[in-house]
């Protein structure tokens, strides 16, 4: 398949989006594992526009960068990677990146009063999160896109063997004129219609069922969307001046519904339906201006690449060891949030350039491909790839 340096860009800026959004965690009344002694409800706004295309961005992308990753390889050899590349990142992150994240959560909490060095290993693994310290915290992304993968292996095999089915033709011909894509939200509209009232987000996998199945629906469009990519990008590309504008609008009303009526049975339904046209609209704008603006080649998005997996698998680790450090300090929101903003991305990028990529257990473990393994022409050619649908 041909590179696509769009992709690559927009996938490191989402995850960059995610750094920013859990350091805002820690500033709005939502719940989240610490809190600062000052909290902004005016801060949930950008939050909330944040919160309604941010993950779903992210699995689309990850069903293109699986996409990619399959490519001919045989059902088995994709499955082995698929599990090296994610679950041994998994188990190394709950094991060792996230117990710090609790030990902090249960000190501030007074649920802990000694060192770290008491807390790990002899009551890290004591029980389930949250009664107990057992947990994947913000590394539920890699469980479900294991789980994805595996699952629907069988259909992405189908779909190689069979270029020309009708469920390829339905999608070329979807994205073939300006609005056709937006009949692929009636699947989430209905999830979000008749399943989400029902089952909270809990990002537990097995009892998490509106947003497993909702997720899945989103990383198999992105399969087949990269499966029909000519005509998806000419579209997104001359239209995305629409999507941009239909999505300001949704996400006004929706925002306007939100904020004026009560929750009930008919905001419910209207408002989810805002809310799908609201991320889809962003989505499909977000595609079409990195088409545009993006496609084009970079040794910062060849760097970027390799790095942004141990960044998301180590940025909540460091934003909660730095806000426990600051969140009873009397600084403004600029001066906190701008401290954990420079102090996380530094940080992880010490960690990654002087540590994690120069010894190989490490690479494995933070789930980078050796640099050793991978030629120039290789990198050039696999782009996304090789760490999409990892993350």
């Amino acid at each position: 398949m041909e590179r696509r340096y769009d992709l690559d860009w927009l996938r490191v800026m989402a995850f960059a989006l995610l750094i920013f959004y859990h350091i805002g965690m820690f500033f709005v009344p939502w719940e989240w594992h610490i809190k600062n002694n000052i909290i902004y409800e005016w801060l949930e706004y950008p939050m909330v526009f944040l919160n309604r295309w941010r993950m779903p961005l992210l699995f689309i992308i990850s069903g293109m960068g699986t996409a990619f990753s399959l490519g001919k390889r045989s059902a088995f050899k994709f499955s082995r990677e698929r599990i090296s590349r994610l679950f041994i990142p998994l188990l190394f992150g709950m094991l060792v990146i996230v117990p710090p994240q609790i030990y902090i959560e249960r000190i501030a909490h007074l649920q802990f009063t000694s060192s770290y060095l008491d807390f790990w290993p002899t009551h890290a693994f004591d029980g389930k999160y949250p009664t107990g310290n057992l947990s994947w915290h913000h590394l539920w992304f890699l469980p479900y896109i294991l789980a994805y993968s595996l699952i629907l292996l069988p259909i992405f095999i189908f779909l190689r063997k069979h270029p020309k089915n009708k469920l390829i033709r339905l999608i070329t011909k979807l994205t073939q004129t300006r609005f056709g894509l937006y009949w692929m939200i009636v699947p989430l509209l209905l999830m979000e219609w008749f399943l989400d009232p029902f089952f909270p987000i809990t990002h537990g996998l097995f009892d998490d069922w509106f947003n497993f199945f909702y997720n899945l629906t989103l990383f198999f469009y992105g399969f087949l969307l990269i499966s029909v990519q000519k005509s998806f990008f000419e579209t997104i590309q001359k239209h995305y001046k629409t999507y941009l504008f239909t999505g300001i609008i949704a996400f006004s009303v929706f925002l306007y519904l939100i904020s004026t009526y009560e929750d009930g049975i008919a905001r419910h339904f209207i408002e989810a339906f805002f809310n799908q046209i609201n991320m889809w609209s962003w989505v499909l704008a977000l595609f079409g201006l990195s088409s545009v603006f993006l496609n084009r080649k970079s040794n910062i998005i060849l760097y970027c690449n390799r790095a942004v997996y141990p960044f998301y698998i180590l940025h909540q680790t460091v934003i909660i060891i730095l806000a426990y450090q600051i969140m009873n300090l009397n600084w403004s929101l600029l001066t906190k949030f701008s401290t954990l903003v420079v102090g996380t991305f530094s940080i992880c990028w010490i960690l990654y350039e002087f540590l994690i990529k120069r010894f190989f257990l490490l690479n494995i473990v933070m789930g980078v491909k050796p640099k050793r393994k991978l030629s120039n022409i290789e990198s050039i050619k696999n782009g996304i790839y090789l760490n999409s649908g990892s993350e």
